[in-house]
Order: C-alpha cells, then structure tokens, then sequence
C-alpha cells in the first residue's frame, strides 16, 4: 500500500510554507508521497474576493511542489465535489490500493466543527494536525478537539498510523515558517498573472490525478 497525506486548500498561492510543512509531514508520517488538493472553491469561504482562479492557483501548487515527493492536483473540480468528506470517499474508492492520511493545520483544526460532516471525516481516516503558532490554544480548546481529543495518538507513534483504526488523531509540531498566502497576496496582489498561462494538460506531471 501506497502511504499518501492529503493537504487540502485553496493554495492562493502556494507557497514555501505549505512546502515545508508538508515536507516534515511526509518525514515525521513516514509518507511516499503527499498530494495537494487545490480546491476550486471553499464553501467557507465564499466570500472571498481575492480568490485567484484555479488554474493559477494550481499552478503556483505546481511549482512550488517540483522536486519534492508532492503532488499539486485540481482533482476535486474533476471529481466534482465541494466538500471535503465527498472528497475523500471518492479518493478512497478511485485509489483503493493507497493508504490516506488527512492533514490539517492547526488554523483548521480550530473550525472543523464547521465542516460539513466533521465526525464522518474523522471516521474515514487518521488524522494529523501541523501545529501553527497563533492557533494551537484555539484548536485544542475547540469543540472537535473536545470530541477527538480521546483518539488522540502519542506522537511518537506517527510512523505507525496505517495500523490505527479511525477516528485516530496525531498532533505533529515543526519549525514554524512565518510565510503565509495573505502575505503573499498583500506583497503582490497580481501574483496571478504569472500563471496566466499554465503549461497544457500534455506537459503537466500525474495527468491520472488532474
């Protein structure tokens, strides 16, 4: 079996923290590799007025991942799903010789009780969660870590996660990177634009996973 982490956002852009962190997700989780889900929309963040579009966003992912066990994907939009739960069954069901590991910031964490079937997402399969400074308190104070706090697994189990069984919850903790998207976008509002053109599906690396 493949060990696969699942990174889902709107990666607008992507940028070296999202690869750093994923980076010493892959080594502390013992991962082959972690894929990207650029997500064509996010439903709690509908109004955002800053959203590049998708094509640009995912390019930048797919930039940003060369040379790295990382996969940029716009699956999602393929998949024709908006939620994360109807995401990872289907990911599930399509690669069912793969192992998936959601991961999730510690941001994210915070406001998984908002998600669309949050406890059903927890059962479909483990857990990390990146710790991130300024969020940390809020996530562990917060309505689902109230409710995942009793599958929570000693980090120093990480590598072991294909023999839990879920709901299973690790909490991971690296160097923090202070880079951040809304940075980014601040520095350069049209970062966009130098994606306008993003290379054509013939020369795009993982056509299976577009």
């Amino acid at each position: 079996m493949t060990r696969i982490g699942l990174l889902g956002g709107s990666f607008n852009p992507a940028h070296r923290g999202h690869r750093r962190v994923t980076l010493a997700a892959v080594r502390a989780l013992g991962l082959d590799e972690a894929w990207w889900l650029v997500s064509p929309g996010n439903p709690l963040k509908t109004g955002a007025t800053d959203m590049a579009p998708l094509a640009a966003r995912l390019a930048s992912a797919r930039k940003m991942a060369r040379n790295a066990p990382i996969r940029a994907t716009g699956i999602e939009a393929t998949l024709g799903t908006r939620y994360t739960i109807d995401t990872l069954r289907a990911l599930k069901r399509r690669y069912p010789a793969n192992d998936f590991i959601w991961l999730m910031g510690a941001d994210n964490l915070a406001g998984f009780h908002r998600w669309r079937a949050w406890r059903a997402i927890a059962r479909e399969m483990p857990i990390a969660v990146i710790a991130r400074p300024g969020y940390d308190g809020a996530a562990l104070a917060g309505p689902a870590m109230a409710w995942l706090r009793r599958f929570r697994r000693p980090t120093s189990h990480a590598k072991h996660w294909t023999e839990w069984s879920p709901p299973a919850l690790v909490l991971l903790r690296f160097r923090p990177d202070p880079t951040s998207a809304t940075a980014v976008r601040a520095a350069s509002p049209d970062w966009h634009l130098a994606f306008a053109h993003p290379p054509s599906p013939a020369r795009r690396p993982n056509p299976i996973l577009e």
